[in-house]
């Protein structure tokens, strides 16, 4: 064993303890490897740094900008509601169904598209189920990698131990060859994570978990005494109104209704638009109002062509998906106190308006537009969600107290959504069939998620989950400096070598578990083709078919449970789901185990060792 091998060790032993003991980050952890690979010789710095161009790195990054084209769009939450309303309120079956789904997916496409693409889904069920996101999104991961074990191309292992046969000039696996086992590990694996699996997953919520104790809108509206406040007029023919702009009509100093929306059944976008001060009146728009029932009264009186219009939940539900509310509160500097509302003239500078004042903790009767704002005033904004989320931004005259839980539903580019759909169908076609590698599938989608206008280059950068991205390819170059010192090999040879005399079962035992292990800190599917070699001379050797053990050393390299690093598809969920490396040991080693009983008692009846 030479120096090179045992530095490499020992470097590979600290990185692990490392990580269990989550004293530090695990991407501090990556970039502290990289630069002892760096320091100590072991690997060149071109070598080292060679993670961060790695293909699966930038199809990662390729893969957050698509979700969150999928998010903006509405398409990741109308699947959620779809899978909320097969499965219910029950963790269970939510669980259960989002497993099959995912797996189902993953044995056409690459797994960690079908979990990227999942990732707001799961999330949307968490929030709407009351189900914490840590419930679901480790097994999620999980059943994207067991869903590689379903067919020939679910992942590059199954290609990898295929191609060894054809290079011997054996049959190789067809397309359904890894089915049965894939099924079988993947039932088993869905009934113990449903049955036992609930008490080794976190029980707090990750990072989204308090999304349900957040107030809703429907709170802020209860707080502000407004819940009896939403009317709906239609302007008709002939009315005054019509060509005026809303700066121009007056409405609200001269009524006291506010003008929140207005839908207008021509626009072919979205059927209601927040009011704005140059939005023109136009004959057959429905104005969405906040008055008093005296107010709205007075209004109809005194303006001909106003016909009202009732308020049916079904409005409510509509103007909810483009409108919300925000509440702020006045700083002591803020250029606001002193001012009436008109005077600060708040909607022609935020493109919101100001519903309702709470001073004191108690909500203002009467005419509050004319009151003169005072430090400590909160006040009820609404508008448009986008001009929303703009107004957390603002740090001068006010803070934001709060915004309401519906604000991580809103899809403000739901229009795009048939372009989302589309994109994603093209991408997984080109995938599946191979026509360009897979990280030119995933680039061409994502860039056409921002030329389709699903997603600005703004939001993309910021969906992408940079302690996901440094730990891949901090990770990436120990594979490299194992297979360059020569220490994997060393090991798999060693292994073979001392069980292959205790017969095969006991040979098989020891190809899954060095596999399965070495899988959960470098690629699988550098693991299956370092190790595939090795297990067809053995079973060469020992005068034994080829096939149960490069199929056991497939299904092996698929169980990546037990690290973060282990999979992408793990790292993937590690940022959303607030997961701790021991989040994963303690569920992954049970589901390792359990796979390698079931490969040891079913490869040897579905391919004869003899």
């Amino acid at each position: 064993m030479t120096g090179d091998i045992l530095l490499v060790f020992g470097l590979l032993l600290v990185t692990i303890l490392l990580f269990v003991s989550d004293r530090l980050r695990m991407d501090i952890v990556a970039i502290l490897a990289v630069l002892a690979l760096m320091l100590s010789g072991l690997l060149a710095p071109k070598e080292a740094l060679a993670g961060f161009g790695d293909p699966l790195v930038v199809l990662i990054a390729g893969l957050f900008v698509i979700g969150e084209g999928l998010f903006r769009t509405g398409v990741a939450f109308a699947i959620g509601n779809w899978l909320l309303g097969v499965a219910g309120s029950s963790e269970t079956r939510l669980l259960v169904l989002l497993m099959l789904v995912v797996a189902g997916l993953s044995a056409f496409m690459s797994n960690t598209g079908a979990v990227a693409v999942f990732i707001p889904v799961a999330l949307n069920l968490s929030k709407k189920a009351g189900v914490p996101a840590t419930r679901l999104l480790m097994p999620m991961a999980f059943a994207g990698s067991l869903g590689g074990m379903l067919t020939l191309i679910g992942t590059p292992p199954n290609l990898v131990v295929s191609n060894q046969l054809s290079r011997e000039g054996l049959q190789a696996f067809n397309f359904f060859s890894f089915t049965p086992l894939g099924v079988l590990i993947l039932v088993a694996t869905i009934i113990f994570i449903s049955v036992l699996g609930r008490f080794l997953l976190p029980k707090d919520g990750g990072p989204g978990a308090n999304a349900q104790d957040r107030l809703s809108v429907d709170d802020l509206v209860k707080a502000y005494a407004i819940d009896d406040q939403l009317f709906r007029l239609r302007i008709e023919s002939g009315s005054p109104l019509l060509g005026q702009t809303l700066g121009q009509a007056l409405l609200q100093s001269r009524f006291g209704v506010i003008v929140v929306a207005v839908s207008r059944p021509s626009q072919g976008d979205a059927a209601v638009k927040p009011a704005l001060v140059h939005t023109e009146y136009r004959a057959g728009d429905t104005l969405y109002l906040v008055a008093t029932e005296q107010q709205v009264g007075e209004l109809l009186r005194t303006v001909e062509g106003l016909q009202r219009l009732s308020v049916e939940a079904q409005q409510r539900q509509l103007i909810a998906q483009e409108l919300g509310l925000a509440e702020v509160l006045l700083t002591p500097r803020s250029q606001l106190v002193g001012q009436t509302i008109k005077e600060a003239h708040f909607r022609e500078r935020y493109g919101l308006s100001v519903l309702a004042i709470q001073r004191m903790g108690k909500p203002m009767q009467g005419n509050f537009l004319a009151t003169r704002l005072d430090f400590g005033d909160s006040l009820l904004i609404g508008g448009g969600w986008r001009q929303i989320d703009l107004l957390q931004a603002e740090q001068s005259d006010f803070s934001v107290l709060t915004i309401p839980r519906e604000m991580d539903e809103v899809a403000p580019q739901r229009e795009r959504a048939p372009w989302a759909l589309a994109i994603v169908a093209g991408m997984l076609a080109l995938m599946t069939f191979n026509v360009v590698p897979s990280v030119t599938a995933v680039l061409l989608a994502a860039l056409a998620m921002v030329l389709a206008r699903c997603v600005s280059m703004e939001e993309a950068y910021k969906s992408i989950n940079w302690q996901s991205i440094i730990l891949i390819a901090g990770m990436l170059p120990m594979a490299t400096a194992l297979s360059k010192t020569g220490a994997l090999e060393l090991m798999i040879s060693g292994l073979v070598s001392s069980l292959g005399e205790l017969g095969p079962l006991a040979l098989l035992a020891g190809l899954f578990a060095l596999t399965s292990i070495f899988s959960q800190f470098i690629s699988n599917t550098a693991t299956a083709v370092l190790v595939a070699p090795i297990a067809m001379g053995a079973a060469t050797s020992m005068q034994l078919s080829p096939y149960p053990f490069l199929m056991t050393v497939a299904l092996a390299a698929s169980t990546a449970f037990s690290t973060p690093m282990a999979s992408p598809v793990n790292t993937l969920v590690l940022g959303p789901g607030g997961y701790r490396f021991n989040d994963f040991v303690k569920m992954g080693v049970p589901l390792q185990l359990l796979a390698m009983l079931l490969t040891l008692l079913a490869v040897p009846l579905l391919f004869p060792l003899h």
